[in-house]
């Protein structure tokens, strides 16, 4: 996880520790406010599983258990993917591109070249 989705699991946590049980209205008020940080880190994980990881809208949306039109708004909301939206939804366009910018933060590799036959002498 990185700092995003632990920051927004943390506060769904506390949220939802935070739940106020001394009456009806009152565990409504606070029941809803840890719901919102649930869906808050929820879209944050859908959004890095689809840069990160390249899970499909329809994989995602399977995951969540949620229908798959409404995965693109809700990438659009989270900090992954805030950048890359238009019109409130993140299209596929704009998923592409933040695969790429996420593999160019990847440090490269040292590959050895094994070639046969080109030796310079």
């Amino acid at each position: 996880m990185n700092d995003e989705l632990t920051h927004r699991y943390d506060e769904a946590a506390t949220a939802l520790a935070g739940v106020d049980l001394t009456s009806s209205t009152a565990a409504v008020t606070s029941l809803t406010r840890a719901r919102d940080a649930v869906q808050s880190a929820l879209d944050e994980a859908m959004a890095q599983a689809v840069t990160r990881e390249g899970a499909s809208l329809r994989q995602v949306a399977a995951l969540a258990g949620i229908a798959p039109n409404s995965v693109s708004p809700r990438l659009a909301r989270s900090a992954a993917l805030s950048a890359y939206s238009r019109d409130g939804r993140v299209d596929a366009q704009g998923i592409a591109l933040a695969r790429a910018d996420h593999q160019q933060d990847a440090p490269m590799r040292f590959v050895r070249r094994t070639s046969k036959g080109n030796n310079r002498d």
